[in-house]
């Protein structure tokens, strides 16, 4: 009885669409090193679909907000990324958004174009605090309290952040300068089509997107990703990554066609196992708070309290950081450092650069002495044995 169960659940898994058969094991996930998914923070495990041959499948998400649409669709039996394509369908009249920044950069739109793998990027001139403003105008009113940025790889969130949105013509604060502790600062509620957004940082920052959170959103009618999948064949979907992510895949077939499409059901999500919060220089701090994302400083201490750690601050402003300067409180702009010693002739104290090099010729030089003292000695002897 239980065996004929099983083929009639099968039967409706091939011929009606959308009965969910079987869900992978999530927690068997693949060991192939090319691929990275630790930045994924949600994983769907589905097991055999129940087809013979190979079928456009469509997967559901009752996610309501994505807030990056990438994902990596991984072959449990090759171990290997799927192409995929992300399906989504929302009513006409959501708004989209014109922006331009203070300083202008190459690139802005980038922010808000509803592509994580594009970004923009505010540059540092100096070690000075940046300041970089981002005027959005949406096409409509958006009813917003909270503002969601979105960061590219390896990169710290800004140290700071304000907000104003135009009420009655006039721009009003929002949100007063505050610190940046995650991606998503909250302020009361305001409804505006015009929004200043000001940046303060003290690294190199770039936003893959930049949007305000609706408390008015329109509803999305579709949001799936559609993949080629094989008989027999068990895969899973990770998705939510909380940075930039590009997984390598083959070539795709037409995906966006809906002729033949196996629709399924939702399927359950978990956590991924192998999600790892970046820390790209290893010192334990997660690269969004870290106050030096590329240098090794797990203490972060930050002295003069700037945001930027001492480690890679720059505080004789010679352009080179600390880590790498030989007299990080003196500027030498050359480096110059004759006895090798690594510390800059600008702040050597040692009377003598040679000796210091030379450890031994001190020695030498006291060896020499005493031989000298010795020889004198000798002869003073010699001299009185002669006059005796």
């Amino acid at each position: 009885m239980f065996k004929l169960k099983v083929k009639f659940l099968l039967f409706l898994g091939v011929v009606v669409p959308g009965i969910v058969i079987a869900q992978a094991n999530v927690n068997n996930f693949p060991a192939n090193n090319n691929l990275d998914l630790s930045a994924y923070r949600q994983v769907k495990g589905l097991g055999d679909l129940g087809i013979s041959v190979p079928t456009v499948v469509e997967v559901p998400f009752s996610e309501r907000y994505l807030n990056r649409s990438s994902f990596t669709v991984v072959d449990q039996i090759t171990q290997t990324a799927l192409p995929y394509y992300f399906k989504q369908e929302t009513l006409a009249n959501k708004p989209y958004y014109s922006i331009n920044t203070v300083p202008y950069i190459n690139g802005s739109y980038n922010m808000v174009d509803n592509n994580s793998s594009t970004h923009a990027e505010f540059s540092l001139t100096n070690q000075e605090t940046a300041v970089a403003v981002v005027n959005l105008q949406s096409s409509k009113e958006v009813t917003s309290s909270a503002l969601t940025v979105l960061l590219d790889k390896n990169v710290a969130l800004p140290t700071a952040v304000d907000v104003f949105a135009m009420v009655e013509g006039n721009y009003k604060l929002v949100l007063a300068k505050t610190n940046m502790l995650q991606s998503t600062v909250r302020f009361p509620e305001t409804t505006a089509k015009n929004w200043r957004v000001t940046f303060y940082y003290v690294q190199p920052l770039r936003i893959n997107e930049l949007y305000l959170v609706q408390n008015n959103p329109e509803l999305t009618s579709q949001q799936a990703i559609r993949f080629l999948a094989q008989p027999k064949a068990n895969y899973l979907i990770y998705f939510d990554p909380d940075r930039a992510v590009v997984s390598q895949t083959s070539e795709a077939g037409n995906l966006s066609s809906n002729e033949d499409v196996l629709l399924w059901q939702q399927v359950t999500t978990t956590r991924n196992p192998q999600y790892v919060n970046a820390d790209v220089d290893a010192d334990g701090v997660f690269d969004y708070l870290d106050n030096c994302v590329s240098v090794y400083n797990p203490d972060q201490i930050d002295v003069n309290k700037n945001g930027r750690g001492d480690t890679c601050d720059d505080f004789d402003k010679d352009n080179i950081s600390n880590d790498k300067d030989n007299c990080p409180n003196n500027p030498n702009y050359n480096q110059r450092d004759i006895d090798g010693d690594g510390i800059g002739d600008a702040c050597d104290t040692e009377e003598s650069r040679v000796t210091e090099k030379y450890k031994w010729i001190p020695w030498l030089g006291i060896v020499f002495a005493f031989v000298v003292v010795i020889v004198l000695f000798v002869i003073t002897l010699k001299s009185k044995k002669t006059d005796n």
